[in-house]
């Protein structure tokens, strides 16, 4: 089977899927927040060689419809992206936010074969006990700078986008409104997704997945990012809290990769690798 697009229309919104085909147990991936399905172009085709690969626009970015950020809602999404193309039980693999979503599916799914979280267990902007070694101060002036940064990222998404820049952003990233361009996901599902507490901290989820699942943990501050203490103090947050539950659930598996956040695009042959082994190892146990 080759590549192909479609949009579902038999949903409670458009749900945009690529389909990139292959043999083997299926695979569905992902994105980030403000990704696209385009995130998965290097990655997906060599899984292809193992697995049914599918990828799918989230609700609220690329070319899937407008929604109210809910995670069940959300889940139901893929559910309809799974029913539709007769996946039956996939693995999932996500990144970020497509990761989190991925601990919730395996929560609701206890016949989900395995998943892979893509550095998406917990947000920069965070509670201050999640800054381990760094003085209180230090951590309250860093998490303001934070702040101010992405409030003006997501004030930002509610401008047209001049229409000299348009050009230079992917296209499923852009819809048109009454003329002007936007950038997708709006600012109203931003600020959903942002304060929601799965967001903020999925390490607390996954206790509940019951199936192999693999943590890719980034090692290198997102560019752009304020206060690289910061970030390494959020490292060394998730690193002891992931301890006790590893420990405890041996059937979850941490790496770290040297990479940043949106590693599935910096180190695409690393992920793919990485995914691919892992799946392997899961279908024998």
């Amino acid at each position: 089977m080759s590549q192909h697009d479609v949009t579902l229309t038999d949903h409670t919104i458009p749900l945009a899927v690529r389909d990139h085909g292959g043999d083997g147990p299926p695979v569905l991936l992902l994105h980030g927040l403000g990704g696209t399905l385009d995130a998965w172009r290097e990655v997906a085709p060599p899984l292809t060689a193992a697995h049914r690969v599918v990828a799918m626009d989230l609700r609220g970015h690329g070319l899937s419809g407008d929604a109210p950020w809910e995670w069940d809602a959300a889940l139901d999404d893929i559910e309809a992206v799974v029913d539709r193309l007769g996946l039956g039980a996939p693995a999932i693999v996500g990144q970020s936010l497509g990761g989190m979503l991925a601990l919730l599916w395996a929560a609701r799914h206890p016949e989900c074969p395995a998943v892979v979280n893509l550095d998406g267990l917990r947000s920069a902007e965070n509670e201050p006990g999640n800054y381990p070694g760094l003085d209180p101060a230090l951590v309250e002036r860093e998490l303001a700078r934070l702040k101010a940064m992405f409030d003006a990222q997501q004030a930002a998404m509610a401008r047209p986008v001049p229409s000299e820049q348009v050009a230079a952003l992917p296209p499923r990233a852009v819809a048109t409104l009454d003329g002007d361009s936007y950038r997708r996901p709006g600012p109203d599902l931003l600020a959903a997704v942002r304060y929601s507490p799965h967001f903020r901290d999925a390490v607390p989820s996954l206790p509940k997945v019951r199936c192999p699942a693999l943590i890719v943990l980034a090692t290198q501050d997102p560019p752009g990012m304020p206060g690289g203490e910061l970030m390494a103090a959020l490292r060394r947050g998730v690193r002891r809290d992931l301890a006790p539950i590893t420990e405890a659930h041996p059937h979850i598996r941490v790496v770290e990769l040297d990479a940043g956040h949106d590693m599935v695009r910096e180190k695409p042959d690393d992920v793919t690798r990485l995914i691919t082994d892992f799946l392997a190892r899961a279908r024998e146990t």
